[in-house]
């Protein structure tokens, strides 16, 4: 099989991004062809002071348009140049380069979809939502504009980490709901969100993880998940008739459990992914066993996206380069490598 065509924005130009994207593409670039998405000549300068042994080849969006992807070697990396407006200073945004590193994710989703499908998956590194709020675009974050611009009604984000030495199996932690003040994660917590929520991770666990019968745990809302309404009733209102209509759509998903103890290995070891109901539910106890070497996998989109698990670190890049940890941006990459040759298998 073909090595998986990854294509990764390198996100906010002054943050780790750039960094992160192009030692992680040169280090894998036996595993998976990386195309990097960005300033040509920024990152080719960027790449120069990392390692002289990087190699970076620019091209066009309209060469690519015209030609499709160059033929390369494993010892050049392809960049789709995507110009910046204004001088980088590492560390210090600048609102003048918004729109273009929000340009980057429009040719990162060309990339991908018919009828270009140049590359398989996209992996981002971090923006920063303020520069490209500041240039003037209302703009929320990856998630919502991948999204918006594939016509995605719904969308689950979903958290994970490989094995490791303390972790026996992979862990993945998907959310109901996501940024929301906690008062209103109640209300927002319906029979018909959460249903979907469930077939999006099923589905995608079977189309792009490649298994055959997911087993999800979903926990409960409420402490001790509700200690059967005393305290709280959602869970005997909302989840569990959801969880009993979900069984006759053939989704393996039990619970509700209390997400205090559910994170033992004894329940994890019988699990593909844990559904938590709120982001600080779930995601400490995944940040806790894997930080900095996480992987944020957005589900539900016609597209495979990954990204890592921390933000631009400005305060690290003005100090140079070298500080940054690559290893979610490693992660992200091979995840996404992964779940393009799972999907390749699951369509045969």
């Amino acid at each position: 099989m073909k090595l998986p065509v990854i294509a990764l924005t390198v996100g906010e130009p002054a943050g780790i991004g750039p960094e992160i994207s192009i030692r992680a593409a040169w280090q894998l670039r036996g595993e998976v062809r990386p195309v990097l998405i960005g300033d040509a000549a920024y990152l080719s300068m960027l790449a120069g002071e990392i390692s002289p042994d990087i190699s970076l080849m620019g091209v066009s969006l309209e060469a690519l348009r015209h030609t499709g992807l160059p033929n390369c070697s494993d010892r050049q990396i392809t960049v789709i140049d995507c110009p910046l407006a204004a001088h980088v200073i590492p560390g210090q945004l600048d609102a003048r380069n918004g729109r273009s590193v929000l340009h980057t994710l429009d040719v990162a989703i060309e990339s991908v979809m018919p009828p270009a499908g140049w590359c398989d998956a996209i992996v981002t590194a971090p923006l920063q939502k303020s520069t490209i709020n500041d240039a003037g675009v209302a703009f929320s974050g990856h998630t919502e504009y991948l999204a918006e611009k594939t016509g995605t009604a719904q969308v689950v984000m979903m958290l994970a980490c490989e094995a490791s030495a303390t972790l026996p199996q992979p862990l993945r932690v998907a959310l109901a709901t996501t940024h929301l003040p906690l008062k209103d994660v109640p209300a927002a917590i319906t029979f018909d969100s959460l249903l979907k929520t469930l077939q999006i991770i099923d589905q995608d666990l079977r189309q792009k993880f490649g298994l055959a019968q997911p087993r999800i745990l979903v926990t409960g809302l409420n402490p001790h998940a509700g200690e059967n309404g005393y305290l709280g009733r959602e869970e005997i209102d909302v989840i569990t008739p959801v969880l009993q209509h979900a069984a006759t759509l053939g989704i393996t998903a039990t619970g509700p459990y209390p997400a205090d103890t559910l994170f033992q290995q004894k329940y994890l070891e019988q699990a593909d992914c844990v559904l938590a109901m709120y982001h600080d539910q779930g995601l400490p106890v995944l940040k806790h066993a894997s930080f900095g070497n996480g992987v944020n996998i957005t589900l539900g989109l016609p597209l495979i996206r990954t990204s890592v698990d921390h933000g631009t670190a400005l305060d690290l890049a003005g100090q140079g380069l070298g500080l940054a940890d690559v290893g979610s941006m490693l992660v992200a990459v091979r995840v996404a490598a992964g779940m393009v040759r799972a999907r390749a298998a699951s369509f045969g």
